[in-house]
């Protein structure tokens, strides 16, 4: 995992889950990844590399969670833990504050955005994988939240298709220490290609594209 190049017209940033539940004050989970969030510095870390992607012309792409609304789950026949707590908690519920983007990650014109997900990968269910081919993209980089959840379940299934896969492990959080270990020490390392901190991955990024 050293000296990674990421070309441009063959890489893809995949922003998963940037919603106001997640990362602002008064979101319905920001109180539980609040401290490692600031740990890591997690806010600037996602605003850096955002901004990298965006001034060395990489394609950014929303991978956005479904937006809870009435009736989600209500008849399914195996609705994971997970989807029964937003069941009850309305996470990113549809039409309100909590399931707006974070003001710092308001889309741009020329961002595409993926179908929503109902589980944790970013691949199952939506158009991910297709709109990635269609763009040319063989390389990956993945950031936003959860680490250990629908980051690691998105960036496994990136590597089960063929991409080359890479973490940012500041530009990520969980709900405890424990679970960013394990994405990032002992589950990140059988299948992402590169683990970087932010400030390795923009000193990694191409320079701008010329004006």
């Amino acid at each position: 995992m050293t000296n990674p190049v990421y070309p441009v017209e063959r890489t893809g940033l995949l922003l998963v889950d940037p919603y106001n539940d997640f990362l602002s004050h008064g979101g319905k989970l920001f109180p539980m990844i609040e401290s490692i969030a600031k740990d890591v510095g997690l806010l600037d870390n996602l605003r850096a590399t955002v901004a990298a992607a965006r001034k060395a012309g990489i394609q950014v792409f929303y991978v956005p969670h479904r937006r809870w609304q009435p009736g989600d789950y209500d008849h399914w026949d195996h609705p994971n833990p997970t989807q029964r707590l937003v069941q009850q908690r309305h996470t990113f519920e549809k039409g309100s504050w909590g399931g707006e983007w974070h003001p710092d990650f308001l889309p741009h014109d020329d961002d595409i955005i993926i179908h929503e997900h109902w589980a944790q990968s970013g691949f199952a269910n939506t158009d991910l994988d297709f709109q990635l081919k269609q763009q040319g993209v063989t390389h990956v980089i993945v950031i936003g939240l959860l680490a250990n959840t629908c980051i690691e379940s998105t960036s496994r299934f990136a590597m089960e298709l063929g991409y080359h896969v890479t973490l940012v492990r500041d530009a990520t959080a969980a709900f405890t220490q424990e679970m960013m270990r394990a994405a990032h020490e002992l589950n990140g390392p059988t299948f992402a290609h590169e683990i970087l901190t932010t400030a390795q991955l923009v000193a990694a990024l191409p320079s701008a594209l010329p004006v």
